[in-house]
C-alpha cells in the first residue's frame, strides 16, 4: 500500500469534555436549562479519541465562533 493513501484514510475524532450519569426518569424530566453534573473539573484537559481509543487531551479554545482542541499532550503507550 501506498504510504500516502494511509494518510487519507478516515477516522472518526471526538473530544470529550466528560462523563455523567443519569436515571432514566430524570432524562424525561430534563429541559431547557437541565444540568449533567460531570466526571471532570473546570480547566481540567479533555480527552481526544479516535475511533473511540484516547490519543491526545487539550484544551478548548474558540476559532471564529467554533469550538476547537489545542492539544497539549499526545498520548502513547499504555493508556492509548
Amino acid at each position: 500500500m501506498n504510504p500516502d493513501n494511509l494518510k487519507r484514510i478516515k477516522v472518526e475524532v471526538r473530544a470529550e469534555l466528560g462523563r455523567g450519569w443519569k436515571e432514566v426518569g430524570d432524562l424525561a424530566e430534563m429541559g431547557e436549562g437541565s444540568i449533567i453534573v460531570l466526571d471532570k473539573l473546570a480547566g481540567e484537559a479533555i480527552d481526544v479519541l479516535a475511533n473511540g481509543k484516547l490519543i491526545a487531551r487539550g484544551e478548548v479554545v474558540i476559532i471564529d465562533e467554533n469550538f476547537g482542541v489545542r492539544v497539549t499532550e499526545v498520548v502513547v503507550g499504555e493508556e492509548c
